[in-house]
């Protein structure tokens, strides 16, 4: 069976890119497709995805009077961007979807969690806050359903997927640069891709499938000086259901050059920073770790190529 929350998250990608660039209806279908064709592949769930962010767009002048009245004191246009496209999905389902088959607890637990995942640290509890008082205003509807789960597999027992980035710098002249990725969720972030994902490059180890997955999203030749650290957390694939990505990140260098990113969904921009100019930027938390310690080797000690 498809996995619904991961066919939620890539609607709510298409919506905040439809609200955030003013997409019209016929282009936000087209993103929904190459959305879903690069983080959903398997899903087989295109159907669901187009209905929701259809009806997300067709009912937004509804939506957004309803938020209006659950949130008075927040103008749509002061919520930020993935909380109100959050609240739009969870209102549309909680007001417009089949209760047989999206009950309103589930309407409102799963934009609870779409807001942890994507949004700012009090967006879960701010989604909850809004979607909770249309809810009672519903008169409560399935408050004594008891929802079915399905039983989680233990942590171990997930498929493990290997994934390498890394924090690619350039010298030029005195400056050093580095070359980050924009989201469209508005977060700088490091480039990355997953590790012998196919056949023919089913052997590759972590840093040569690093070294390939730059050169196919940068358009950047690096060479990997040296491992900076490894970070893990779970996600859901429609076919195997939870896994763990397990994200292996080096620091490379690359010639100063063109940076040209590679078209796909998720990344909206790639450029060069100069270092001390990079550290102001909007990173994801669990990269600060990782852009430290590398701004620390860079600052801090001559870059020499180590075996990894």
């Amino acid at each position: 069976m498809a996995n619904r929350h991961l066919s939620r998250s890539v609607v709510l990608q298409t919506l905040f890119e439809w609200d955030f660039r003013q997409l019209s209806t016929e282009a936000a279908k087209e993103a929904l497709a190459r959305n879903a064709s690069e983080f959903a592949p398997a899903a087989g769930d295109l159907p669901f995805m187009g209905d929701l962010l259809a009806g997300a767009i067709t009912r937004k002048p509804d939506l957004d009077l309803v938020i209006g009245k659950a949130a008075p004191e927040w103008s749509i246009e002061r919520i930020a961007p993935v909380d109100r496209n959050v609240l739009r999905l969870g209102l549309f389902e909680l007001l417009f979807a089949d209760r047989d088959k999206v009950p309103a607890k589930v309407a409102i637990n799963e934009a609870i969690e779409l807001a942890k995942s994507f949004g700012g640290e009090h967006s879960g509890r701010f989604i909850n806050g809004v979607l909770g008082a249309v809810y009672k205003e519903l008169g409560e509807p399935g408050k004594d359903e008891v929802s079915k789960k399905k039983k989680d597999v233990p942590y171990e027992q997930m498929p493990v997927q290997r994934l390498g980035g890394a924090v690619v710098y350039a010298r030029q002249g005195s400056e050093v640069y580095l070359a980050l990725v924009h989201d469209i969720f508005g977060h700088w972030t490091l480039s990355k891709g997953k590790i012998g994902d196919a056949p023919e490059i089913a052997e590759e180890s972590t840093d040569e499938g690093t070294i390939r997955s730059i050169k196919e999203e940068l358009g950047l030749d690096i060479t990997i000086k040296e491992k900076l650290g490894e970070n893990e957390y779970v996600a859901s694939d429609p076919a195997t259901g939870k896994k763990r990505k397990h994200v292996t990140y080096f620091l490379a260098e690359a010639p100063f050059s063109e940076v040209k990113l590679e078209q796909k969904g998720g990344l909206d921009d790639a450029r060069w920073f100069r270092l001390q100019d990079a550290l102001d930027l909007n990173f994801y938390e669990d990269m600060f770790p990782i852009i430290e310690k590398a701004v620390q080797h860079l600052t801090a000690k001559p870059i020499t190529k180590t075996k990894i």
